[in-house]
């Protein structure tokens, strides 16, 4: 609520007061109750108005980083695919940058999601691109391969795991 409209709903409020105080006489103790209960009310409305706005605050600076970390995700994955498929070592400088950039995400709050595979699909966390036939029924409804890793933030899914689940 804005301070503007606090100002009015206060308004409104000493307005009524006089309309009862003129309408019929009131003795001291039944407007003093009235102030009273005024008063009251108007200091619950500030601290609910306090705490929704710590509570929106708390929330923003949690997620703030969502965003930028979204728009990372995909240079993380094309240095895993680098690596992969040139065969680096752990002492190659794309290996290190890699490590680097994983490590200063992380210390933000992301973290990899662990394997699906073999795990019943779970649509909050995984999202299924593709559906196989089973080769058993132990299989059916299960992720059998990832074909992109799934990331959080904090507690909050910011990159679903794209899986391939048995049917």
């Amino acid at each position: 609520m804005s301070k503007k409209n606090t100002e009015e709903n206060t308004k409104k409020k000493e307005a009524k007061t006089e309309e009862l105080h003129e309408e019929k006489q009131l003795t001291t103790e039944e407007l003093l109750a009235l102030e009273k209960d005024q008063h009251l009310r108007l200091i619950a409305e500030f601290d609910n108005f306090r705490k929704r706005t710590a509570k929106e605050r708390i929330s923003l600076f949690a997620t703030a980083g969502q965003d930028i970390m979204t728009s990372l995700l995909p240079i993380l994955d094309d240095l895993e695919r680098a690596i992969e498929a040139n065969n680096y070592d752990k002492a190659h400088g794309v290996f290190l940058i890699y490590n680097k950039l994983k490590s200063t995400l992380e210390t933000k709050g992301l973290k990899e999601m662990e394997n699906p595979i073999g795990k019943i699909l779970n649509t909050e966390m995984h999202e299924a691109i593709s559906m196989v036939p089973a080769e058993n029924k132990k299989q059916k409804n299960k992720i059998i391969d990832t074909v992109e890793k799934g990331y959080l933030l904090g507690e909050k899914v910011i990159r679903h795991a794209k899986v391939v689940v048995a049917n």
